[in-house]
């Protein structure tokens, strides 16, 4: 029984195997064996076609592979005949090599001289502004450079003086003021023609602005930044507006480098900025500092020139001025004895001197505090840059550069603050102590005066 299913088994699978050839599928044992009989059968009858259609085309395959080894043999025996051409050319090059240079003799040295010339003028015509005039000449120098260089060429006499030529015409440019219509770049990307002035081969400026020129795309842009400082804008005015004479301008001898410096040093608004918060603080003080010695000189002033008049009229106090109020304590308590006057006027004075002394103060603290906070700000500003080498070392120093700028603007800001606020405060402290030194002297003076009135009193008296 399992034998048989085995043999069913097998015989499904094969049947399966040869649907491909035959549409009918085998039901039994007999079916599967003609099945595969028939399917042998056209195997066989499909190899012996194949075996046929070989054997008639070898001939062909046999003819085709001759010619192509034929075809092998004449192309190795031209490509040695090429080699063998090919060396005695390159030998009949170098002998005819040899011939040229002998036959030139010192022009060799001439033309390697020219070939050197054209190359460094090529370079230099390159990115010099004279070459927005004459921008062909840069492409002859080069071909002539090229040309000169090889053997087999030789420099005409026209080349020669042709980069004769083009090298005086360079330096004549450079000593040319030339004003031009060019298309410029604004700064905010517009694109304008505008008069351009070309200074040399070194700057160029068109309605007061400095302007620069990209030699790779030949596009003349307006300098985003400008110098910080008026009076280089100002020649570039005067220059652009001048037609005729001397007029003095702010050259650049170093095409560009010294101009980018300029543009680079930060304004002042940018270095108080640097500064950051604590910066703001200190200026905030220095105002008020200013302030406070602004109203006490001005205080000060009005008040001496009061006491001034009363001086000269000491008979008549007049109660809106110190002086006036201490005289008149003395014309209300001239019945009284020395001590008791002396105690009143000292309390008139008393009281005069702090609104003398207003403010004084507090300009004094904020010359203190000042340098102080100019010193916190450079503790502040040292570990930001401590904390930029930590996270990323010392490679970039840009990254450092704003701790550093805000330890150093904070530190001039405070000394800034300080130095002025002690001297106004040193001014201030001088009027008010001149002011109360005048009420001293004439408290003391009318003291005395009364001292010897009543003494005199009690002499007169005692003689009677």
């Amino acid at each position: 029984m399992r034998f048989k299913l085995i043999i069913s088994a097998l015989a499904a699978t094969l049947a399966l195997g040869v649907s491909n050839h035959a549409n009918a599928q085998a039901s039994s044992l007999d079916d599967l064996l003609r099945l595969v009989e028939e399917g042998r059968a056209r195997d066989s009858a499909e190899a012996r076609e194949r075996i046929r259609e070989f054997e008639a085309q070898r001939g062909e395959q046999e003819r085709l592979l001759q010619e192509a080894r034929q075809r092998q043999s004449r192309e190795e025996s031209r490509s040695e005949n090429l080699e063998s051409t090919y060396g005695d050319n390159e030998e009949t090059i170098l002998g005819l090599r040899q011939d040229l240079r002998e036959a030139l003799g010192d022009l060799q040295e001439l033309f390697g001289v020219v070939t050197l010339v054209s190359g460094d003028a090529a370079s230099q015509f390159e990115t010099s502004l004279t070459s927005i005039q004459y921008p062909e000449r840069r492409d002859f120098l080069l071909r002539m450079g090229d040309r000169v260089g090889e053997d087999s060429r030789i420099a005409t006499v026209r080349d020669i003086e042709r980069l004769w030529y083009e090298l005086q015409r360079e330096a004549t440019e450079l000593g040319r003021v030339v004003r031009m219509p060019l298309e410029v770049i604004a700064a905010d990307g517009e694109r304008e023609t505008r008069n351009v002035v070309r200074v040399g081969a070194f700057n160029l400026v068109a309605d007061g602005k400095y302007l620069e020129w990209d030699s790779g795309t030949g596009n003349i842009s307006e300098l985003v930044r400008q110098p910080s400082e008026s009076r280089y804008i100002n020649s570039t005015s005067r220059l652009v507006n001048s037609d005729s004479g001397f007029t003095p301008f702010a050259l650049d001898p170093t095409r560009g480098q010294i101009l980018s410096l300029l543009i680079e040093q930060p304004t002042i608004v940018e270095r108080i900025q640097q500064g950051a918060e604590i910066g703001y603080l200190i200026i905030a003080l220095g105002i008020l500092a200013l302030l406070l010695a602004i109203e006490r000189l001005i205080t000060l002033s009005i008040i001496s020139s009061k006491v001034t008049r009363q001086l000269k009229n000491p008979g008549e106090p007049d109660s809106g001025n110190p002086l006036g109020r201490v005289l008149k304590v003395y014309h209300d308590n001239k019945g009284v004895d020395t001590d008791t006057l002396e105690l009143k006027l000292g309390e008139a004075i008393i009281r005069e001197t702090p609104k003398l002394q207003r403010f004084l103060l507090f300009l004094k603290i904020i010359s203190v505090v000042a340098p102080l906070m100019g010193l916190l700000g450079t503790v502040t500003g040292m570990i930001q840059t401590f904390q930029a080498i930590t996270l990323f070392g010392t490679g970039d120093p840009t990254l450092m550069a704003g701790g550093i700028s805000q330890a150093l603007v904070t530190t001039v800001l405070g000394l800034a603050v300080a130095i002025p606020t002690v001297l106004l405060h040193t001014v201030v402290a001088g009027r008010s102590k001149r002011v109360t030194q005048v009420l001293q002297e004439q408290s003391a003076g009318l003291i005395a005066d009364h001292s010897e009135a009543q003494n005199n009193r009690a002499k007169g008296g005692g003689a009677a």
